[in-house]
């Protein structure tokens, strides 16, 4: 199987045109929001959010550990609440977040993986700088991360800020530390990592392991013409949400989470893809926790 190919036991055929539409519902404390657009803070707000954007398509959500005013901790209290509500009314994806804030330390960055319900975690394949400053992470930070999700059967996505990072993927692989399938995930648009251009996508593409699944992330998005790309590439996954962009088009921001997931499944029905199941992601992905 090429890197641009997907397929799905049982169902490869089908799968072909099939999209997993994950959101991220947050935007970081310090990023401002458009005016009449509302950024979910506590665990009602979130859920209302996740089960509202489940409901519009979407299979998968990636949450950060919060407290009740958005600022990331290493408390699970708030998180831990979170997924009792979401759970009320939805079997979406858990994915959790090991990123987001450098100061904290190992075991803190990685405290959503140890939430029961967890399915996913993000897992930064290297530093960067972002912004003014680094973000760091460091090969024996990765696989203290990559060791403690196999502990807790919890599927890594492969966060790439730079093609170098897929070296690093490889390294891990073969010290047994990473294992197939391997799910990358491309981050562009941060500032000071891979610009938000089409041809990073087709150099990234290029240098992915036969086999791989891939997925796209751009932060700042003001449009989704290069999600959409990224699916007629072959791309598996593809996420919308506050935590990447408050925007349907430059000129015309979203109230809420669900109005950018409603959006962006009107534009892949139109191309002639459809959002895939809560089940169907579950599989391909590789996910063994019910939750």
């Amino acid at each position: 199987m090429q890197p641009n190919s997907r397929s799905i036991p049982g169902n490869s055929t089908q799968w072909q045109r099939k999209v997993i539409v994950a959101v991220a519902p947050v935007a970081h404390v310090d990023h401002p929001v458009p005016n009449g657009t509302r950024n979910p803070v506590t665990p009602e707000e979130i859920a209302q959010d996740v089960v509202d954007c489940f409901r519009e398509g979407a299979s998968m959500v990636h949450l950060h550990v919060r407290d009740r005013t958005g600022k990331q901790v290493s408390d699970l209290t708030t998180f831990t609440k979170t997924i009792d509500l979401i759970r009320k009314e939805s079997d979406i994806l858990i994915q959790g977040s090991t990123g987001g804030v450098s100061s904290l330390t190992l075991e803190e960055r990685c405290v959503s993986v140890d939430e029961p319900r967890t399915q996913l975690a993000s897992l930064n394949m290297g530093s960067t700088n972002l912004g003014e400053g680094v973000y760091v992470n460091t090969l024996p930070d990765i696989r203290f991360w990559a060791r403690r999700m196999k502990e807790k059967q919890v599927v890594p996505e492969l966060e790439i800020f730079s093609l170098g990072m897929i070296e690093s993927v490889l390294k891990l692989k073969q010290e047994g530390v990473l294992c197939d399938p391997l799910n990358f995930n491309l981050c562009v648009g941060f500032e000071g990592a891979l610009p938000a251009r089409p041809i990073h996508l087709f150099h990234f593409l290029n240098s992915l392991p036969a086999g791989s699944h891939w997925s796209l992330i751009h932060e700042g998005m003001k449009d989704m013409s290069l999600l959409l790309m990224a699916v007629t590439m072959g791309a598996s996954g593809i996420r919308v949400g506050f935590e990447d962009g408050c925007f349907l088009t430059p000129s015309r921001p979203a109230k809420s989470n669900r109005e950018l997931v409603r959006h962006l499944v009107t534009l892949l029905r139109g191309i002639g893809y459809e959002p895939a199941t809560v089940q169907e992601a579950k599989e391909f992905l590789g996910v063994l926790k019910n939750s």
